[in-house]
């Protein structure tokens, strides 16, 4: 039969005929395998050729069983030599998938050294057929009235920016908020601002609370062109949302962690608020943090870029020193006239025994003194622990080892009722045994909300004592006088701000063994004095620390970028992040060193360790709870972290294309904790 005679013949009965133009696609299956990280060609049928369009969602027949995946692209050739499978059918015609956000997640997966069907499914929501078929008809977008921004003159560079913004400029910048200023207004502004001059904003905050807040503060200014994105919503309030932004309705985004691959259109500003906080840290493989999402996106995009916060991290001056990036920061009259005064507290200024009440609550004597003086004023106090619970961590009686889940090594801790369980897996330990010296009996090493509210409330008898910590988070105190007992980022806020703000237990936080430990507690002092009410008005912050302490002395000068500035300075030589490119390889032993043993690392790059897995980080997915846990650490100067990433996923490919997996390994490329 000839050519002629063989395209003239009808098909049969159900016989399936490729699509007549770019007949094959190129789809990546959702498989979030390494070895697998790729696209695979499919041919395209007459019927569904019309919705097989790049982005869509489609049902491909992958080694005999059916998977989910996304249409990339639609070819004329496959350069395959076998025969091509028929995609299956399209899901759903909906182009969820841009190029943009194609290439933004291509880029994720190669800095994180994951795969990029990982990344997808923190980028787009599932899929919920009822919400699609509500009404997709384009809608013109009333206009957005340029705001007020003369909250930002008092920012040395905050106007400049803002005009950049609105004139289609790309400016990028570190913002140091001040100490009391109104964040979610200042952020709301901005967002108004440039979707005013036609441009997309994305805007992340830590949690729901900052959320919240910063939802209320852009709905006068953005009505209904702004959407919130996170996880409390619901998948089909979430994926309703999501689709509005991607169908041109929303052009401001705001929302936590994963909101920062919003596809909003015609994206020109990005802003990472308090990007110190671990609540941005991703738990789901490759980890990606949205601040380096955000630099991915500005630099592919032509976006602008803030970060801010009220402290700042070693990352962003990092991008500020190698001028990528420019401050946005006040004048240092400005700054001291916003700040509360803080006060240290020397070995020799302890005055605890002094007074039996201030005994009691642990608090020094100077510290009592600002506290009595704001609840004489008739204003709140905070006190600030670090951890809740009632004794968070205990160590034997005896020796004073620490005392450890014998399942998880997590850290034990006593009930108000004296019962001793993990902090990690809530297993009970009913007979608690000091594996150094044989002692039964425990001590405390630290003191939690619980146990600290007990304390004040004897110390400040007939005065109010709220606790806000762990799922009862109290958002905001009433008028008046009371004392607040709070952890870190649970603190209330106070009408017209506390009186005083006294941060207990402060060498929890400095002498934990990790590298960010100094700047999480800068981080935290902050967050807690900038609810204090100004010195001009009272307002005072009492550490209870070592007041030469270099921590502290950032907190009493209010000084985040200068503490940032030599944080980084401290890690350059050290040669640690952002310094360099470091990767953890956490895992057993021998899955470890099996691992790095097919690395083919960079000419540069060297391995530190292994050593045990760092107290405090959990272990890796997959791994039951007995057994060691080894970490090995990967450097190489930040010029080659790219090959160093590639390298991870090569080595990772290999492994999965061996089976080599049943270990169970975690890789993060510069993971939040080094220890």
């Amino acid at each position: 039969m000839t050519d002629k005679e063989t395209q003239a013949r009808k098909p049969a009965r159900n016989e399936r005929v490729a699509a007549s133009q770019r007949p094959v696609a190129r789809v990546l299956p959702m498989l979030g395998l390494a070895h697998l990280d790729h696209t695979f060609d499919y041919l395209v049928d007459t019927k569904t050729d019309a919705e097989a369009q790049p982005g869509v969602r489609v049902r491909v027949r992958f080694a005999g069983r059916l998977v989910d995946g996304y249409l990339l692209e639609r070819i004329d050739d496959s350069d395959h030599r076998g025969r091509l499978s028929w995609l299956d059918r399209v899901v759903s015609p909906e182009r969820v998938l841009t190029d943009e956000m194609a290439e933004l997640c291509r880029a994720v997966a190669d800095r994180y050294a994951g795969t990029m069907a990982d990344v997808l499914r923190s980028a787009i929501p599932p899929r919920h057929a009822r919400v699609e078929k509500e009404d997709c008809s384009q809608h013109v977008l009333p206009a957005i009235a340029a705001p007020d921004v003369d909250g930002w003159d008092r920012y040395d560079g905050g106007r400049a920016f803002l005009d950049a913004v609105r004139d289609g400029g790309h400016p990028h910048a570190g913002w140091q908020a001040l100490p009391g200023e109104d964040v979610a207004a200042r952020l709301a502004e901005l967002a108004a601002g440039a979707a005013a001059a036609g441009r997309g904003v994305v805007i992340v905050v830590p949690d729901q609370r900052d959320l919240d807040r910063l939802e209320a503060a852009c709905a006068p200014l953005l009505g209904e062109q702004c959407v919130t994105l996170a996880a409390g919503l619901g998948p089909t309030a979430r994926y309703r949302r999501w689709l509005s932004a991607l169908r041109g309705r929303a052009p401001v985004v705001i929302g936590t962690r994963s909101a920062i691959f919003a596809p909003v259109r015609d994206i020109g500003l990005i802003v990472v608020f308090d990007d110190g906080d671990d609540s941005l840290d991703e738990p789901r493989s490759p980890y990606p943090h949205p601040r380096e999402v955000g630099v991915l996106r500005a630099h592919a995009t032509g976006a602008a870029l803030l970060v801010g916060g009220f402290s700042r991290t070693a990352e962003v001056q990092a991008l500020v020193e190698s001028g990528w990036a420019f401050d946005v920061v006040a004048p240092r009259a400005t700054v001291r006239e916003a700040m509360p005064r803080v006060d240290g507290i020397s070995d020799e200024d302890r005055r605890i025994a002094g007074d039996p009440l201030a005994r009691s609550a642990r608090i020094p004597g100077i510290a009592f003194d600002a506290a009595r003086r704001a609840l004489a004023a008739e204003q709140a106090v905070l006190f600030s622990v670090p951890r809740r619970g009632y004794l968070p961590s205990v160590a034997c009686a005896r020796c004073r080892t620490h005392a450890r889940c014998r399942a998880c090594n997590g850290p034990l801790q006593m009930s108000d009722r004296g019962d001793l369980a993990c902090r990690w897996c809530g297993r009970p330990e009913n007979r608690f045994v000091c594996p150094v010296c044989a002692g039964t009996a425990v001590r405390a090493l630290m003191i939690g909300d619980k146990r600290t509210a007990e304390e004040l409330g004897r110390a400040f008898r007939g005065v109010p004592v709220v606790t806000s910590a762990g799922d009862k988070i109290v958002d905001e105190v009433p008028p008046g006088p009371r004392v607040v007992i709070a952890t870190p980022g649970a603190a209330p806020r106070a009408p017209g701000g506390y009186g005083a703000a006294v941060l207990l237990d402060t060498w929890a936080q400095l002498d934990r063994e990790d590298l960010r430990a100094a700047e999480e507690a800068v981080r935290a002092w902050m967050a807690v004095a900038t609810l204090v009410r100004p010195r001009g008005e009272g307002g005072r912050v009492v550490v209870v620390a070592d007041s030469s302490e270099v921590a502290v002395q950032a907190l009493i000068r209010w000084d985040p970028v200068g503490f940032a500035s030599a944080e980084l300075a401290n890690r350059v030589e050290l040669g640690f992040p952002p310094a360099v490119t470091m990767a953890s390889v956490d895992g057993p032993p021998d899955a470890v060193a099996a691992f790095v043993n097919l690395l083919a690392m960079p000419p540069d790059a060297e391995t530190l360790g292994p050593v045990p897995l760092p107290a405090g980080v959990r272990r890796p997915a997959g791994l039951d709870d007995a057994g060691p846990v080894d970490r090995m650490l990967l450097r190489t100067p930040r010029v080659a972290g790219r090959e160093l990433a590639e390298a991870l996923r090569a080595a990772q490919a290999l492994r999965n294309a061996r089976h080599d997996d049943t270990a169970g390994i975690r890789v993060q490329v510069d993971p939040p904790t080094i220890g």
